[in-house]
């Protein structure tokens, strides 16, 4: 990945002005080492973006740029592992270790030889990163570019408003929606100018859809100034006014006869050399006059600038437009549209496979020819296929093998990815490739390492988060308030709107599922192709990989793996024998993440305690494991683990408590109580999900005031379960609670608490499959100010609602399903003002009720659904309750979508 040297000096920066260092450095004498680390760190990173950009030209610069990356691989390495020993100091602290153990902590043998090793390790690292620092001088090397811009080379050519509409196929549809948003006057809206987005990944064909409506005969007729500009990246405001008053002068003559444009405007526009030494004031004097009197239609082509006041200070110019005036945007960016448009955005399919298959045929072969070739038709379907609907991947294949006709040219196109074929200016992989320079940096790596993971693969948000945050792709948050998960679920979001994810889908409170599309994924494999690989008998591995996702085994694969030394990721995708898994262990000792959950093992090998780097250990659906190590426990680093259906794990190591830095855990075992001594203090969990334990009979015993940091509790199908036994009161940052089929649970064990001034935060409750739960627990009213979803499901004995529920002042969504002893609402439900969707079913005499004699205490909620309703209600037609009740769905998992939200960890797809 280009930018990978970067993001190593990055992390390696960010170690290096950690204050948890100071003590250490001093203690063992290499703080002057790590002070001039630091500073040769940071002149090297001032000049490592342009250094990037010079290799291509530049083999001397390419090798100096491969030996850099090795070298601060290096001093990462080192230095987490500094940062492990800190941990390990950590740990002894708690264990209430003597201070002379504790100054010893480094080895129970010989300290000392530890504390010289680490330094010179240090010394060594400070030394090469100098040697390599002093060369930099050779290649005159700029500094402080900040976030790569696009080349030049790189840069999308500039699009003018024809396109010829035989060469175009299977768009007649959405050219025909589009002319008909067009043509439509917004009678609900005060504005003169209309503003239709258009989005879509690149190569769909968002500006030939502009260009067909801008030539439509319909369109021409109606729109008495039509005007043509390419934005591109140069979001410049008094660029893009001349570039507007420059395409409207070829319109002049054939658009305003008969309108009375001025004389002496039409003269002064006449003359594009006069437009461009006019200045601001003139050419927005200029624009005005344009178009005060005329209605128009205006294409701005290809848009990326997310800065809102730029486009404010434009919007307000093109506004003052005629009345009926329309601004169409095209941009591959939801955030672009969100901010420009005014009418809901138009957001471009893909065609189908069968127009896919006739543009094909129409590039691919002269007319007529493609008869005499029935085999390349067969092989052609399959090249169209992998184009997923996108027109630009059917003309960069179809361009590849025009007019060849050897079958083996065609099956090379058909059998090869994407990014292994060559690619011209123009072509699909190019065009895509705008996306991933337009991201910052950040986002960039996050990006890449996408391509770790199949094509079709569904992301789950919150894997994915964890995924990056193994490899330290997060930036640290602004605020106290934020949290990494956060800013991982941020970077997410920010991906889906620039059109790099797709089909996202809200599964779960807490998580939601994605793709990418095939183009795109090819587009991470040739981004990152030096660094991740997927492994199989008949890859070549580069000597540089270091991230590994594993989907054969044996012989061939062993040998690949001896290959290489700094390998970061393994995921293995196939069972493994122990004994790959050993060699994986005792070979890569800077592993980041492992995940084997496809493995199957009694016992995890006592060596993982090597793994001192590591921070993601995934071991779901073993079913056979019995216990884990006890080594696993010195395993400080490690954020995220992961044993869902490990169902005959007897139980949790005692040490367990020792993994402080434990921010997800998922569990199933066969231990009857997680107590402080099973689980430990856990006060950095921010996730815990506990599902399939028989015996389970108590939580959190003795655990009080350890849970602080805790976000999101699920329990699942813990059928003997009869306590929390945990104060409510110190789960201060509980925003989803979820407990799922838990038969002796009735949740009021905690009632003998004083809650009186309780302050808690929980936004999200759903209760399901608790046949004792009879009314719900007081401790609730502690989230008065914050609950915003609250479920009830399958509660055979729940029989009332308390009447502090109206004090819930952020209530929005409230559904009651199969409770069937519950027969009426409480009292000053009309106090819930925040409340819009309401759905109760499985409740005959309360849906009754609240038909009859309770109406009036919903009549103000926008959205309800009853059991055996119509579907109407007073503020909504029966489509758009519909749609909501889709939406209600969708947010509370009522119905059997409540089973998903454990399949991520029940069975790892």
């Amino acid at each position: 990945m280009a930018e990978i040297g970067y993001g190593v000096a990055v992390k390696v920066l960010e170690l290096l002005g950690s204050v948890t260092y100071e003590e250490l450095s001093s203690a063992w004498g290499v703080r002057s080492d790590l002070t001039k680390l630091e500073r040769t760190v940071k002149a090297i990173k001032a000049v490592l973006l342009d250094a990037e950009e010079k290799q291509a030209s530049d083999h001397r610069l390419s090798i100096w740029l491969g030996e850099l990356k090795d070298v601060l691989q290096d001093a990462e390495n080192v230095l987490d592992e500094f940062q492990y020993r800190i941990l390990q100091k950590e740990v002894m602290k708690r264990n209430g270790s003597t201070s002379k153990k504790v100054s010893n902590f480094f080895s129970s043998s010989n300290p000392l030889a530890v504390r010289f090793e680490m330094a010179h390790k240090i010394k060594g690292i400070r030394k090469r990163v100098d040697e390599i620092a002093a060369e930099k001088d050779k290649f005159n090397l700029a500094q402080g570019l900040g976030d790569r811009k696009l080349n030049m080379q790189e840069r999308r050519d500039m699009t003018h408003s024809f396109v010829d509409p035989r060469n175009v196929i299977g768009r007649d549809d959405a050219k025909e929606n589009i002319i008909h948003l067009l043509m439509k006057q917004n009678e609900n809206s005060s504005r003169n100018v209309d503003i239709l987005p258009i989005t879509g990944i690149g190569g769909l064909g968002k500006t030939t859809i502009a260009k067909l409506v801008y030539s439509n005969e319909q369109v021409v007729g109606h729109f008495q100034l039509r005007m043509w500009v390419c934005v591109s990246e140069d979001f410049n405001v008094t660029r893009l006014i001349k570039e507007i008053l420059k395409s409207a002068i070829d319109k002049i003559d054939e658009n305003f006869g008969a309108h009375g444009l001025q004389n002496n405007l039409r003269e002064l526009l006449r003359n594009k050399k006069f437009i461009d030494n006019l200045g601001v004031d003139e050419v927005q004097f200029r624009l005005r006059e344009l178009l005060k009197d005329n209605k128009f239609l205006l294409v701005l082509d290809d848009v990326w600038n997310e800065d809102r006041n730029k486009w404010m200070e434009l919007e307000d110019l093109l506004c003052e437009g005629y009345n009926g005036s329309k601004i169409i945007v095209t941009t591959r960016n939801n955030s672009v549209a969100t901010i420009m448009g005014t009418v809901p955005t138009y957001h471009l399919d893909g065609l189908s496979n069968e127009d896919c298959m006739s543009l094909f045929v129409k590039l691919a072969f002269k007319e007529g020819e493609e008869k005499q070739y029935p085999n390349l038709l067969e092989i052609g379907n399959g090249i169209v296929i992998k184009c997923k609907g996108v027109p630009l991947a059917v003309r960069t294949l179809a361009s590849l093998l025009y007019p060849k006709v050897d079958e083996r040219e065609w099956k090379y196109v058909r059998d090869n990815e994407i990014w292994h074929l060559k690619q011209n200016e123009g072509h699909i992989l190019p065009a895509l490739r705008l996306s991933y320079n337009q991201l910052p940096f950040h986002l960039k790596q996050c990006f890449a390492y996408c391509s770790l993971f199949s094509k079709d693969y569904e992301f789950k948000s919150i894997n994915l988060v964890q995924f990056w945050m193994a490899h330290g792709l997060l930036q640290s948050p602004d605020n106290e308030n934020q949290e990494f998960e956060d800013i991982g679920d941020l970077y997410i979001k920010e991906l889906v709107s620039r059109s790099l994810f797709q089909d996202v889908y809200q599964t779960a409170l807490f998580y939601y599922t994605f793709k990418m599309h095939d183009l795109v994924h090819d587009l991470a494999l040739s981004i990152a192709k030096s660094e991740c690989s997927i492994v199989t008998k008949k890859s070549t591995l580069a000597a540089g990989v270091c991230h590994l996702s594993i989907l054969d085994n044996g012989q061939e694969v062993t040998t690949q793996l001896e290959k290489l030394s700094k390998v970061q990721t393994i995921i293995f995708k196939t069972e493994q024998p122990m004994s790959i898994l050993k060699a994986c262990i005792s070979r890569f000792k800077f592993l980041r993440m492992l995940d084997l959950s496809k493995s199957s093992f009694e016992v995890l090998p006592n060596s993982i305690e090597n793994l001192k780097h590591l921070r993601y250990l995934h071991l779901s659906g073993n079913r056979i494991i019995k216990q884990l190590p006890d080594s696993i426990c010195k395993l400080h680093s490690l954020q995220t683990l992961v044993l869902a259906s490990c169902s005959n794990l007897e139980q949790l190591p005692k040490g367990i408590r020792d993994i402080i830095s434990l921010r997800y855990l998922v569990v199933t075992t066969k231990h009857t109580c997680l107590s402080e001594k099973a689980v430990g203090c856990l006060d950095s969990l921010r996730f815990l999900l506990i599902l399939n334990c028989e015996n389970l009979k108590c939580l959190f015993e003795g655990m009080e005031g350890r849970l602080t940091y805790l976000r999101t509790l699920l329990v699942d199908d813990c059928p003997s379960l009869t306590t929390l036994s945990l104060s409510i009161r110190h789960l201060t940052s509980l925003k989803t609670l979820i407990i799922m089929d838990c038969k002796e649970l009735s949740l009021m064990e905690v009632e003998g608490e004083d809650n009186q001034d309780l302050k808690l935060s929980l936004q999200n409750l759903m209760i399901v499959g608790l046949p004792k739960l009879e009314v719900l627990p007081q401790w609730l009213q502690g989230s008065a100010n914050t609950l915003q979803l609250l479920l009830i499901k399958e509660c055979e004995n729940f029989k009332a609602l308390p009447e502090w529920l109206s004090r819930l002042k952020s209530l929005h969504t409230l559904g009651i399903l199969e409770c069937p002893k519950l027969s009426s609402l409480p009292e000053g439900m009309e106090a819930l003002t925040t409340l819009k969707l309401l759905r109760i079913e499985g409740c005959p005499d309360l849906s009754r009720k609240c038909r009859e004699e309770d109406s009036h205490k919903i009549a103000h909620v926008p959205q309800i659904a009853l059991e055996e309703d119509s579907g109407s209600s007073s503020s909504s037609s029966k489509e758009e309750l519909q749609c909501n009740l889709k939406r209600i769905e969708e947010r509370s998992l009522f119905l059997t979508k409540t089973r998903l939200l454990f399949k991520m960890t029940k069975a790892r797809s």
